[in-house]
């Protein structure tokens, strides 16, 4: 039980969250068409990368990374432009299980790093992230303007990641490399499968297209489905949280003349994108609210999706321990992302 509470906390709280908020709102959340897609697209993701994983295909391209140079720095810009096509969530989703299945030192620090790469890249483009979507389109921006914006801040942090990148020295925890298991023929199904949950998330195929591959895994691969269900649920239960949210803190905002640092703040709470939906009622100030919600994504566990894609995969992975430890140094790392991106923000508005 204890070992349970410990591994699943972030479970056991947004559950309870979501009660309590329900009971003293009286309200029931209501899930949007956009959120049951999410969650739809995630389950699928962790099927295909599950497939690839049970394939041997990640321990093989793990395999090639470790013998080659530079391993946090091709993988923190490897996150951040990855993370500019496809979400910050998908381009954790990929890389930090390729990132656990290296034989080094050092990987809680890389995971950490990823995320903060993953949540600035993102931040770059109108379809990085689903806070940036909409204000892309509520706002009826020109996309030249909008990256203009907020380039500042991605390039700013793609900079500092870069140079952390190559001070975090990392070494291998074996004497010697371990060869690779043997790629099976699974990995070109869930190759093709991943790729295929990538374009419907660029809209280029239907989202439906996804349950190819919860088809496959069943006929074929059932092992593949034993994905993460609690973090799943997670969600699950954030989003209701953040519905209710909403209505417990649209009465309390009246002033949108500092709409940048309340929607950072908010951020921290019901994460950026429930706070994109509930600030862009107040403000017309798209510039401050793109800062803020982006912004906002740094800090916490519940800044952005992305931060608990990659915390959760690194507590429940077999070969990593002391999940105090890491969320000390995630939420220390974060924070000192968060309020430094704040200082960004005061500095560039202040010329």
């Amino acid at each position: 039980m204890i070992d349970f509470i410990l591994k699943e906390w972030l479970l056991i709280v947004s559950g309870l969250g979501f009660v309590l908020s329900s009971v003293y709102t009286m309200h029931l959340p209501v899930y949007s068409i956009t959120e049951l897609q999410v969650l739809f697209i995630l389950f699928t993701l962790f099927i295909a990368v599950n497939g690839l994983q049970n394939s041997g295909f990640i321990s093989k391209f793990s395999h090639l990374i470790e013998n080659g140079k530079a391993i946090p720095f091709n993988l923190v810009v490897t996150t951040f432009f990855l993370s500019m096509l496809v979400t910050n969530d998908v381009a954790l989703v990929v890389i930090v299980p390729l990132t656990l299945a290296l034989n080094i030192n050092r990987k809680d620090i890389l995971v950490i790093f990823e995320a903060l790469a993953a949540n600035a890249g993102a931040a770059l483009t109108p379809f990085g992230n689903p806070q940036n979507l909409f204000i892309y389109w509520f706002y009826n921006l020109h996309p030249v303007i909008f990256i203009k914006t907020i380039a500042p801040f991605s390039l700013v942090f793609l900079s500092i990641l870069i140079n952390w990148s190559f001070i975090v020295k990392t070494k291998s925890t074996v004497n010697n490399l371990p060869k690779s298991q043997k790629v099976n023929d699974s990995a070109y199904a869930y190759g093709i499968l991943l790729l295929i949950v990538l374009l419907s998330i660029l809209h280029v195929l239907p989202i439906a297209v996804g349950l190819l591959v919860i088809l496959y895994a069943l006929l074929f691969d059932r092992k593949a489905l034993l994905v993460d269900y609690a973090l799943l649920c997670s969600f699950f239960f954030f989003f209701g949280l953040a519905d209710n949210m909403k209505i417990l803190l649209a009465s309390k905002i009246r002033d949108s003349s500092h709409v940048f640092l309340l929607s950072a703040l908010t951020s921290q709470i019901i994460s950026n994108v429930p706070t994109t939906l509930l600030f862009a009622k107040f403000t017309s100030n798209w510039e401050a609210l793109l800062w803020g919600v982006n912004v906002g994504g740094f800090g916490s566990l519940f800044g952005s999706l992305a931060n608990l894609i990659a915390y959760k995969m690194y507590v429940t992975h077999d070969n990593t321990g002391n999940a105090a430890m890491f969320t000390a140094k995630f939420l220390i790392i974060g924070y000192a992302a968060f309020f430094l991106a704040i200082a960004l923000y005061f500095m560039l508005h202040a010329l």
